[in-house]
């Protein structure tokens, strides 16, 4: 079952592509996708696009279905919606996520695909693994009944977490960004909002997640005593720099990192992968992760986009790719 199929590649630091290819014939357990949605992770998609990746976590970094390597000729991305075009009888026919760079078409192990919810549109779909990360940080971070939370980063993963720590009863939660216009945003999430210089300390918990050293910073400032901030952050080679001469040793204070690639050592000895991205796509049935949803362009003009989300000169929160759904 061969197919025409086109897909996106960052062919070297800042210049991406579209390039045909052909789809290899699909075996008994696989399925073919038709691309409907796919998502741009903002942060890591774009430093991957200028070429951030430290040589030192090539391997780390590499998303399940990539093709090439850092810094390029690569095809990179992990957010995409299709439906089953080719498959089992209980798949085909059906919206599946799946984590696949930008592509028409494509055939995956069947496995390798999550069904995504009736009620749970594609478009907000494709915000599925980065709930999913947003799931593992909460696992990673056990907030409690009550606790005075700081996000700081208001971009898709601080919004994601934000969204999830509002539903905790009587947390006291403030999505923390150095644009004020992200206020809108906190409001629609059900959370508080603040610049820098109008947060309030005393947190039991801070989440970083804008990948700067300030927001790494006003994270640790912004704890009470024997508070922990969850660093979210890839900072590829950015390096990074604190002040630790205040209260980070009289305070007893915490800094621990969260990560997807793993599942919390919290819930891995009886969640797995695919339970924690189920969860996620369930949690997406919640239509405030709309707010996150801030622009669509065509696949054709992702190489362009890309350029333009890179150097910022297009803001986004969630920029989305839409397909031909023909």
């Amino acid at each position: 079952m061969q197919d025409d199929a086109r897909a996106f590649w960052v062919r070297e630091p800042g210049m991406g592509e579209i390039r045909a290819l052909v789809l290899p014939e699909p075996g008994r357990g696989d399925v073919v996708v038709r691309t409907l949605r796919s998502g741009v992770s903002r942060g890591t998609e774009t430093l991957v696009f200028r070429g951030g990746v430290p040589e030192s976590q090539y391997a780390a970094m590499r998303a399940p279905f990539q093709e090439g390597d850092f810094p390029g000729p690569v095809k990179y991305g992990y957010l995409s919606v299709g439906v089953v075009e080719h498959g089992p009888p209980r798949l085909r026919g059906r919206t599946i996520f799946c984590l696949y760079p930008h592509q028409t078409r494509y055939v995956v192990p069947a496995r390798s695909v999550v069904v995504v919810p009736e009620q749970v549109p594609p478009a907000r779909a494709v915000l599925a693994g980065t709930v999913e990360t947003a799931v593992n940080a909460l696992w990673d971070a056990a907030p409690l009944l009550g606790d005075r939370i700081a996000v700081v980063g208001a971009g898709m993963v601080g919004c994601c977490v934000a969204r999830l720590l509002a539903r905790f009863p009587e947390a006291r939660v403030t999505l923390v960004d150095v644009d004020p216009a992200r206020a809108e945003v906190a409001t629609a999430l059900g959370v508080g909002f603040a610049t820098p210089d109008e947060a309030v300390g005393g947190c039991d918990l801070a989440v970083h997640a804008s990948a700067t050293s300030a927001g790494l910073q006003l994270s640790l400032d912004l704890l009470a005593a024997e508070g922990t901030v969850i660093d979210l952050s890839w900072y590829g080679d950015a390096e990074t720099r604190l002040s630790l001469g205040g209260a980070f040793h009289s305070g007893r204070l915490t800094i621990r990192a969260s990560q997807v690639a793993m599942v919390s050592p919290t819930r891995r000895g009886r969640r797995s992968p695919a339970d924690r991205l189920a969860l996620a796509l369930d949690l997406l049935r919640d239509g405030a992760f709309d707010a996150l949803l801030s622009g669509t362009s065509a696949f054709d003009d992702l190489p362009d986009v890309m350029a333009r989300l890179a150097d910022g000169s297009l803001p986004a929160l969630c920029h989305s790719i839409a397909y031909d759904e023909g």
